[in-house]
């Protein structure tokens, strides 16, 4: 094997991926063998680096050079200029918003300055796709010690002893998970990762897999022999492409390397794992209806107990957790229960992976200590609010998540502060919204995906989420009455007492957390007929201002269903009962005579 002096990190994340980054790392490729350095200089396609803002992302190493915004045309610059003369590219250095200065160290960067890397420790720094990258970095050490000097019962107190919850959304306590699906008797369990990540702008498991999909591997293999399971199943949206290409190569790298199959460590443990494929169905992320779909039956949730723990894929004790519990593993075995026990708050150690989505500066993968709070993320990790604007919501947790305001800025991000400020913490979607949103109208949209994912099974989610998304298409279209509201606040907190899945039960959060945070915005939508935030398009009127109106005629012009009129070089009007308001005529307004009221 060739020993390189350097190597060239290339992001080959998905995101990156659809920036041409194949044909960025082709290019480097390309310029090195013309420079005869091909054996000099190796150039490694790596998982997500987690700056989605500023990709495609390209890192120099040994020296740490981070290169932002990377072009295929680039990579010649970069051959040329840093590997051969040793000098940095300056315009594809990060430029920090603040000082304006070139930071060239990603280790330097706010982005990165205050996070805490377990679960995504090996994404954008090893080769996915090579197992002796992942060995190297100590991976499949912590299966080999567990199964060479520990008991099952012995390595089950140790997840017991961290603290880990699940981080798929649940945060039940992964380690009495284990404990009860090892005491649950049969002659066959199952260890299962839920891979499908369904929640609108979510992207972290996607990015494990991608990145670094041995960490999985190896979890799950301890995971069966400390619950007694010789087989594990990975559910897998199909929409999942690259991460299920290098799922099914770590799988093939385990299984010749003798660390999936037959008597593994020469031990006489079996485990080996497959992989099953989801339609996309949000639903589908509930354990139930995961393993209802893997079975072939309807993706449909059951009343539980009893749990998978004792009764799950084909009626086996099974043990359900999703890719970034699973990710965690291997990490806390190394380091120790009271190592990862010391990082974030008592009740919820650890870290968290959050996609970092919305009107946000650095939209992108991170992973922060729990008891971060949640301005720590957005201003100093997320870089503020885009265009400079007022922000105005963050909502955490999915569709299922509640809307948090201003208020609740410093709280500290855990399981048990979200969901006691009407949120939760969910799988890790966070979307952050600035003033230009209207809540009535994001509260109809999530409704809407949650609608539409609904399974059907029960009729608080399948009938009554359909009101709620009535109610509020009601009110964002100015038809809305007083009595409305209290309808619908009622009408949500029965659904979320009613449901049978977690789906049902928390659907109607953005509704309720909207209502509480953001009352007056309902109240102008019912009592005024009006949208403050100006984006229901029912409740907008486009008006002249006279004064400001020279007549030139631009906008009756561009309007396509003639709804202005007036003499040239006099001022204009507009018939509210024709205009469609389409904002053409805002656009091409040069004397800002033309406002939404």
């Amino acid at each position: 094997m060739a020993k390189y002096k350097n190597h060239i990190l290339v992001c080959g994340g998905t995101g990156c991926r659809a920036s041409e980054s194949e044909a960025i790392a082709s290019n480097l490729n390309a310029s090195l063998s013309e420079n005869n350095l091909q054996d000099d200089v190796q150039v490694v396609r790596t998982g997500c680096f987690g700056f989605c803002e500023k990709g495609p992302v390209v890192k120099m190493v040994p020296d740490n050079t981070f290169y932002v915004h990377v072009a295929p045309d680039d990579a010649e610059d970069i051959v040329l200029e840093h590997v051969i003369k040793g000098r940095k590219v300056e315009r594809l250095l990060y430029v920090d918003p603040e000082t304006k200065e070139h930071v060239s160290d990603s280790r330097h960067m706010d982005f990165y300055k205050k996070q805490l890397r377990i679960a995504l420790r090996n994404c954008g720094f090893i080769n996915p796709e090579n197992i002796d990258e992942y060995i190297a970095r100590d991976g499949y050490s912590a299966l080999g010690t567990i199964m060479e000097e520990m008991t099952p019962e012995a390595a089950i107190n140790v997840v017991k002893d961290s603290g880990l919850r699940g981080r798929g959304g649940g945060g039940f306590p992964s380690g009495l998970k284990w404990e009860l699906t090892r005491k649950s008797e049969a002659d066959q369990k199952y260890v299962v990762c839920n891979a499908d990540e369904g929640d609108p702008g979510a992207f972290m498991d996607r990015s494990i897999l991608e990145g670094d999909p041995h960490s999985v591997l190896e979890a799950m293999a301890i995971c069966g022999y400390c619950i007694g399971a010789d087989r594990g199943l990975i559910y897998i949206r199909a929409e999942y492409p690259l991460a299920i290409k290098r799922l099914k190569i770590a799988i093939e790298q385990a299984r010749d390397y003798g660390l999936l199959g037959n008597d593994i460590f020469g031990t006489g443990f079996n485990f080996d794992v497959e992989i099953r494929y989801g339609a996309g169905a949000f639903v589908c992320g509930e354990e139930t209806a995961l393993i209802h779909s893997m079975e072939g039956l309807r993706g449909e949730p059951t009343v539980k107990p009893p749990f998978p723990a004792q009764s799950g894929y084909k009626e086996k004790p099974t043990n359900v957790n999703n890719v970034e519990t699973f990710a965690n593993i291997p990490a806390i075995f190394l380091k120790g229960a009271d190592w990862f026990k010391k990082i974030g708050t008592e009740k919820s150690p650890g870290t968290k992976v959050f996609a970092l989505a919305g009107k946000v500066n650095n939209v992108g993968l991170i992973e922060v200590p729990m008891g971060t709070t949640l301005r720590e993320v957005i201003f100093d990790i997320g870089g503020g609010i885009k265009g400079g604007k007022k922000f105005k919501a963050v909502q955490t947790g999915g569709p299922s998540g509640g809307c948090l305001t201003e208020d609740h800025l410093d709280l500290a991000i855990d399981y048990d502060g979200l969901l006691a400020s009407g949120s939760m913490m969910g799988s890790g979607g966070m979307i952050v919204m600035d003033e230009d949103d209207c809540m009535v109208s994001v509260a109809k949209f999530y409704l809407d995906f949650t609608v539409e994912e609904s399974c059907g099974k029960c009729t608080p989610c399948r009938v009554g989420n359909k009101r709620l998304h009535e109610m509020l298409d009601k009110i964002t279209l100015g038809q809305g009455e007083e009595g409305d509201l209290t309808r619908l606040r009622n009408l949500a907190n029965v659904i979320k007492d009613t449901a049978l899945c977690g789906l049902g039960q928390t659907s109607p959060n953005p509704v309720l957390s909207t209502m509480d945070n953001f009352p007056e915005e309902y109240q102008s939508h019912v009592k005024e007929s009006k949208c403050p935030a100006g984006q229901c398009r029912a409740l907008m009127q486009y008006v002249i201002n006279s004064k400001l109106c020279v007549g030139c005629t631009l906008c009756s012009r561009v309007c396509p269903v003639d709804a202005i009129s007036g003499e040239k070089k006099l001022p204009h009007v507009i018939d509210s009962s024709v205009c469609i308001k389409c904002g053409a005529c805002i656009e091409k307004c040069k004397f800002g005579a033309i406002s939404i009221q």
